[in-house]
């Protein structure tokens, strides 16, 4: 059963926050579904996130068909861009209201799902027969409640090449460090899991496990013991760890989309690492890596291709069937409609649990690296 006539339905597609491999595999299996399945023949694309429907900005959105769409698989990044920030609600369902468009399907991060049940509330508020479907993207895979989010495997095989080449470098001179930072702004499972599928890695850094810097069991006492012992080290830090070591740095702002604005912990031990060594008149060799914006770009790897492929051919399914203000996720292994609200709460790596405790044995290094009273 199909809520919307098919000859009189418009959609409308937005890609909104950050990159992250796999969009344009969703918005392909989106308009490949609304067209061969249902019929459906008048799509849109909006261009550069919510800025597209804001009249003052003068963005010009685009028709979406399968021959336009056929190959963009195969490229990285989105085909409609993207854009931060918030946008005026009224302004956005009035254009959705002034175009006739049924269905909207925004494909984002949690700021992005955030202001899609905002639209969804004021489509309701005035009584517009549109449905409203979110496809949820991050590729830190910590969606609540959602088994895995898209990109998240592609990434995962990006870092693991990334770390090859850092232990490369590492073995390559005497006391030879990798430094690696990868994303993961408020959880560590890139890192853990990256950690896991590619056992080069003696330090893996992330948000949830604070750590100490000086001191007896501190990181940089701890690293020296590894260097002294094995030669080398690789280490592996997501973009959020370590940001109470900043604590009395009162300069943090917020970005467009609202979120604080991190620490470069990257910068920041590499730093700390070479004034340390240093000091004990240690040489060292440090190679720093950061490929996070690399890594994100990259076209989605099988595995991630086939999951857009569902989501988007499931999201077109709810729109058809006349569901709104919901998104469609993998949920214990099943694709289910579940409330906008979902993705507001973030999955962390529990410190206590299996991951990280094979984190743990794969790396060798302390279960605390915290200097304790």
């Amino acid at each position: 059963m199909i809520y919307f006539d098919p000859d009189k339905t418009k959609a409308a597609i937005v890609t909104c926050g950050g990159l992250s491999p796999g969009i344009n595999d969703v918005i392909r299996a989106i308009v490949m579904g609304l067209h061969y399945r249902y019929g459906v023949r008048d799509i849109i694309g909006i261009r550069y996130g919510f800025q597209g429907f804001i009249p003052e900005y003068g963005r010009t959105n685009i028709v979406l068909n399968p021959e336009l769409v056929k190959d963009i698989h195969a490229l990285g990044g989105s085909i409609l861009s993207s854009s931060r920030g918030p946008q005026d609600i009224g302004k956005i369902v009035d254009y959705l209201s002034g175009r006739k468009i049924n269905m909207l399907f925004c494909i984002g991060g949690d700021g992005t799902m955030r202001a899609t049940d905002r639209i969804t509330d004021e489509i309701n508020r005035r009584k517009l027969n549109i449905s409203v479907i979110g496809i949820p993207k991050t590729i830190d895979n910590d969606l609540n409640l959602i088994d895995k989010s898209f990109g998240f495997n592609t990434a995962i095989s990006e870092v693991v090449k990334v770390i090859q080449c850092a232990h490369v470098e590492a073995k390559g001179a005497p006391l030879g460090i990798g430094l690696v930072k990868i994303m993961g702004r408020e959880s560590g499972h890139i890192a853990a899991n990256a950690t896991l599928a590619q056992n080069d890695v003696n330090f893996t850094l992330i948000p949830e496990n604070s750590f100490d810097i000086e001191g007896e069991d501190g990181f940089l006492r701890v690293l020296e013991r590894r260097l002294m012992e094995r030669g080398h080290s690789v280490i592996l830090v997501a973009e959020g760890a370590g940001q109470d070591l900043f604590a009395g740095d009162v300069t943090q702002k917020t970005d467009a989309s609202g979120n604080v604005k991190l620490h470069d912990i990257g910068i920041y031990l590499k730093s700390r690492i070479e004034e340390y060594f240093k000091k004990r008149d240690i040489d060292i060799s440090l190679k720093y890596i950061d490929p996070s914006y690399i890594i994100r770009s990259v076209p989605a790897n099988a595995g991630d291709s086939l999951y857009c492929e569902l989501l988007g051919q499931y999201a077109a399914h709810a729109a058809m069937s006349g569901r709104t203000g919901m998104v469609v996720g993998l949920f214990k292994n099943e694709y289910v409609h579940l409330p906008l609200s979902v993705t507001s709460s973030r999955r962390k790596v529990d410190v206590k649990g299996n991951v990280w405790m094979r984190v743990i044995e794969s790396t060798g290094q302390p279960l605390s690296m915290k200097n304790e009273k």
